[in-house]
């Protein structure tokens, strides 16, 4: 693939040096690269593994893919979108989204596609980073992480399931030349991808089973088509898509009381996720098997009007006794019932904590991400910084997903930290910053004080918001516009910083240890004051 026609690297043996690198290009990594632009950066580019933008919306393709937060919400506050035909936009709707934000931003050309990156090494004495992809080597200033925590899909280890002769894919790696009509299929898991899959397939297989290992709460999806009037409105009444947006953005937020801060106010969410599933489920022995056991919003809630009906056809078994093993036609469950299939979907979700990618990013001691977060749990600063990992920034990084409301939010929240610290590496000619380890620590004790109050700690459930440490290193413990008053401009006093002009030589910027040519502990940037949080 030839360099993009703007680019402004340099190549050196075969190595292109480029001033910042971005690792992914889903609403993240392309947010990052429209927000570069528009603050006048050039020399940066975006390396992507998959063939297009759009990250999990451009992988997911599975039938009945489509996202739990309303469409206005679920998109950038730049890039509003007049043309969504739902009040939840279903996935091709979501990823042509996407493209067509790339196309009207033109950031396109800052992009190299089909680019799986290998490794990345901190260099200590060249202050730069060393990236190995599958399209050749990178030396960059800066490193930037837009890697999403829904990208590596995990998959179940259960006995014999490499030997099993008919199709088995994971959900989000669908294969469309599968035809699942008239076949005997078994999905396994019960979480957001498979009460969307089991619907859409339950009608044309001959018998469905699903595997459940912990009963979700689901609640009514309040899906409805746009009217013609509405269009008009969200595209020629100026103000009113922006108003609507907000609304709902409030009405998510009111959320937050019960999740993050008093889990008694989640019981009247509770009780309609008891009333839908009394109303969609008349047997009685099937709805016992579907009532979780747990408070809601301990694991992430649901939406569905759909998938209870269908565990009510006859052509449909829902099984809660646990696989014991997969053989070549069949699937064994724990009480040795032996179910033939032609197909396994596995719908068992994806490395969050344990994300592969950890595993080829070394800081400046030489460990991995995975080896500091196996130590220490998945830690980092305002989700955007991790000690040890100089020159680093990451997007939906630890501590930033939510259980409420739309990712996309949090994503510019961190855009504006980002941008506003690449211009503070420019302004002050800095050459290396790292996050200081106490900053870090006091950062997330604090966030793990918040959490002990929340539902997802005291909710009664074992998922995936908490790693091996038994920490909640996943989700935001607060109000998002909180996180946006947090992430509005970049605390230099958070970090360690060394002048480019003084490297290799440390320079401290905790307003303790001034250098000869010490950064300012306080700056002025654009009249707003840059302190210590």
């Amino acid at each position: 693939m030839s360099l993009p026609v703007t680019d402004t690297s340099a190549t050196t043996a075969g190595v292109r040096h480029i001033d910042t690198l971005i690792i992914g290009s889903g609403f993240a990594g392309l947010g990052a690269a429209i927000k570069l632009t528009q603050a006048g950066k050039t020399d940066f580019l975006v390396l992507e593994r998959g063939t297009d933008v759009g990250g999990t919306w451009r992988d997911n393709t599975y039938p009945g893919a489509a996202c739990d937060v309303p469409s206005h919400l679920y998109s950038y506050s730049f890039a509003l979108n007049p043309e969504w035909t739902r009040s939840f936009s279903t996935q091709p709707e979501i990823q042509k989204y996407i493209q067509s934000v790339a196309d009207k931003y033109k950031v396109r050309d800052k992009h190299l596609f089909g680019c799986d990156v290998q490794s990345a090494h901190w260099n200590e004495s060249t202050t730069r980073w060393e990236v190995t992809t599958t399209k050749g080597n990178f030396v960059a200033k800066v490193l930037v992480s837009a890697v999403g925590a829904l990208c590596e899909p995990s998959l179940p280890d259960i006995k014999g399931i490499e030997g099993f002769q008919g199709e088995i894919f994971h959900s989000a790696r669908w294969n469309h030349d599968a035809d699942l009509t008239g076949k005997r299929v078994a999905v396994i898991g019960t979480g957001a991808s498979a009460i969307q899959i089991v619907p859409a397939i339950g009608k044309k297989v001959s018998h469905l089973d699903v595997y459940q290992r912990t009963a979700p709460w689901i609640l009514p999806r309040a899906d409805r088509e746009y009217t013609k009037l509405e269009h008009a409105a969200f595209k020629y009444l100026p103000g009113f898509q922006k108003l609507c947006r907000t609304g709902i953005y409030w009405m998510r937020e009111s959320q937050v009381v019960g999740l993050a801060k008093a889990p008694v106010f989640m019981k009247p969410l509770q009780l309609a996720a008891e009333r839908h599933l009394r109303r969609q489920i008349k047997d009685k022995d099937l709805r016992k098997k579907v009532t979780p056991n747990f408070q809601i919003g301990c694991k992430r809630m649901l939406i569905s009007n759909n998938y209870y009906p269908t565990l009510a056809q006859d052509n449909v078994d829902l099984v809660t006794d646990g696989i014991a093993e997969v053989t070549a036609n069949s699937v064994i469950s724990k009480d040795g019932t032996v179910r033939e299939v032609d197909a396994i979907v596995v719908a068992t979700g994806f490395h969050v904590t344990d994300s592969p990618t950890f595993e080829g990013i070394f800081g400046k001691d030489g460990r991995s991400l995975a080896d500091v977060f196996d130590e220490g749990g998945q830690q980092g600063y305002k989700g955007a910084a991790i000690a040890n990992f100089p020159n680093m920034f990451f997007l939906v990084g630890p501590n930033t997903g939510l259980g409420h409301t739309s990712m996309v939010y949090m994503i510019e929240s961190q855009l504006n930290y980002l941008v506003d610290a690449l211009r503070t590496l420019d302004k002050y000619g800095i050459g290396k910053i790292e996050v200081r380890q106490d900053a870090q620590d006091r950062y997330n004790a604090e966030l793990q004080e918040k959490l002990s109050h929340s539902v997802w700690n005291n909710g009664g459930c074992a998922s995936w918001y908490l790693d091996k440490h038994g920490n909640n290193t996943t989700l935001w413990p607060g109000f998002t516009f909180q996180f946006r008053n947090e992430t509005k401009r970049f605390d230099l006093t958070a970090y360690d910083s060394v002048a480019t002009a003084d490297l290799p030589a440390p320079v401290h910027v905790n307003g303790k240890t001034p250098g000869p040519a010490a950064i300012p502990a306080q700056i002025d940037l654009d009249d707003d004051k840059v302190t210590a949080q």
